[in-house]
């Protein structure tokens, strides 16, 4: 009987694992191609030794040279990294104290309220954020006069602060709470113990946050496009203009080196996430 009970059982979970069902693996490989295909093909041409982006005559680097030589890439591609290190750096931090907060005081009438309005920016559209900072910011600059690339790193900043929080207050849920505990039992003062105990167990966690971080600021385009200044233009904004005059190999290949550097943090996000234990 208890065989049978097994079999039965082991059958009913293969029924309700989706893995499967008729033609779930088929549509999962048609979405994974409709995904990456594209990605696939400029990748392939950004080494066309051919301007056209169509016709394949034979491979080549000078497509990545001519782009590592151009002075609009080159400028663009430090305003961004400028960008996007101080609005990682800023939005970790906040992310951190923020995650603390929510996860290691008790309970109190408006958690749940202070962890909404932090994902905030993850559930409006992010048109509707960028005019609102736009309006915000040009207040600021006419009541003060001030101006400069400050706005753009705040608006990134306060854009990036839910996506690092959410794989930190992650860690801080997963960890078990004894050894902090424990060092306070053993006489260790508040700041000590987050120190030498709760900082290192939270670090895969503030790792991943950070760089998930970056990547959303350095990728982003529609908050940029509102809020960047003159002499503010971002790496996506320029492949952006250059877009609108004819899509080339250059292009690709600077977008190429885009996918490059996702590929390399996301990869490292996952192994953060995987060994956090």
């Amino acid at each position: 009987m208890a065989n049978t009970s097994t079999t039965t059982t082991r059958k009913l979970g293969k029924a309700i694992d989706l893995k499967y069902q008729p033609g779930f693996s088929q549509i999962a490989w048609f979405c994974i191609a409709v995904l990456y295909a594209p990605i696939a093909v400029l990748v392939f041409f950004s080494f066309n030794e051919n301007r056209s982006v169509t016709v394949w005559t034979q491979f080549s680097l000078d497509w990545y040279v001519k782009a590592w030589n151009n002075e609009g890439i080159q400028h663009a591609a430090l305003i961004s990294l400028e960008v996007a290190l101080v609005a990682m750096i800023v939005s970790t931090i906040m992310a951190t104290m923020a995650a603390l907060v929510t996860t290691r005081t008790e309970a109190y009438r408006g958690l749940n309220s202070a962890i909404a309005v932090i994902n905030q920016p993850l559930m409006v559209p992010e048109i509707v954020t960028a005019v609102a900072t736009l309006i915000f910011f040009a207040i600021i600059k006419q009541v003060t006069g001030v101006s400069g690339i400050g706005y753009l790193i705040a608006a990134h900043t306060a854009f990036c602060i839910p996506f690092a929080y959410m794989p930190i207050r992650a860690r801080l849920e997963d960890m078990n709470l004894s050894l902090e505990q424990a060092a306070a039992d053993l006489y260790a003062p508040p700041f000590k113990v987050f120190r030498r105990v709760t900082l290192p167990l939270m670090m895969p966690g503030i790792l991943a946050g950070a760089m998930l971080a970056f990547i959303v600021s350095l990728d982003d385009v529609i908050i940029t496009l509102f809020v960047a200044g003159p002499g503010e233009t971002t790496l996506p904004l320029y492949i952006l203009g250059q877009i609108r005059r004819g899509v080339t190999p250059e292009i690709n290949a600077v977008s190429t080196v885009f996918v490059g550097i996702s590929v390399i943090l996301v990869t490292f996000i996952f192994l953060f996430g995987k060994n956090k234990k």
